[in-house]
């Protein structure tokens, strides 16, 4: 699979002073299937200057995964990997390290988005495991009622990880599953993911100025 780096523009809106917001993320890989919409959101993040720092947790069956769907191996150097460039703006942090700042509650984070999020991941938060990097920096968002979304991923679901879900719900997270649109007319893969990602930051309060919006009158019939 081939994943293109579209730069965006010198005019991008996205750049503009008019957005003061600025923004430290967790970003959460872990070893459900959709590695494409990870690297779109990363790529996302990586050119949104509304936001300032962005802590990339892998989890090991991740990169197991992003070799096997992107033909990406990204055990060495994996920002730059996924990213197609060094980064100053985004670090990796160890999946084994509960030492990291975003273990503990007196580090400020705004959000955290787990992409994808496997049913595995789903029940180690659901149920407060903390058993790695990923489980704990999302109980720390519970804990400090942070925004914590959960994208989701597998079908078809089984009631143990139907009630997960009611679980994470009930603890304060948002269950964000993993499902592409269509009426924005996709011509490749990566449209389907970037549409996805981009429905993701408009919910955390990070709207991309090149994201399609189903306007007022926009039906079927007359969209372009």
């Amino acid at each position: 699979m081939t994943i293109a780096n579209t730069p965006r523009s010198a005019t991008d809106p996205s750049e503009s002073s008019a957005h003061p917001v600025s923004r430290t993320l967790v970003l959460a890989i872990t070893g459900a299937s959709g590695s494409i919409f990870a690297i779109e959101m990363l790529r996302a993040l990586e050119h949104d200057h509304q936001v300032h720092r962005v802590h990339l947790i892998v989890s090991p069956s991740a990169l197991r995964v992003l070799a096997e769907e992107t033909g990406l191996s990204a055990r060495n150097s994996v920002v730059e990997r996924l990213l197609g460039q060094p980064s100053e703006k985004t670090t990796l942090l160890a999946y084994d390290d509960i030492g990291a700042a975003v273990a503990s509650g007196s580090y400020r984070v705004d959000a955290m988005v787990v992409l994808p999020c496997s049913m595995g991941t789903l029940a180690g938060i659901a149920h407060g495991m903390a058993g790695n990097l990923i489980e704990r920096a999302a109980d720390v968002c519970l804990k400090e009622r942070r925004r914590l979304i959960l994208c989701v991923r597998e079908t078809p679901l089984n009631l143990i990880q139907i009630r997960n879900m009611a679980s994470a719900t009930e603890a304060g997270a948002t269950i964000f599953p993993v499902i592409p649109t269509f009426y924005n007319h996709p011509q490749t893969v990566e449209d389907i993911a970037r549409n996805y990602v981009h429905r993701v930051l408009q919910h955390m309060g990070l709207p991309q100025p090149d994201a399609y919006v189903w306007g007022a009158g926009d039906t079927p019939e007359n969209r372009p």
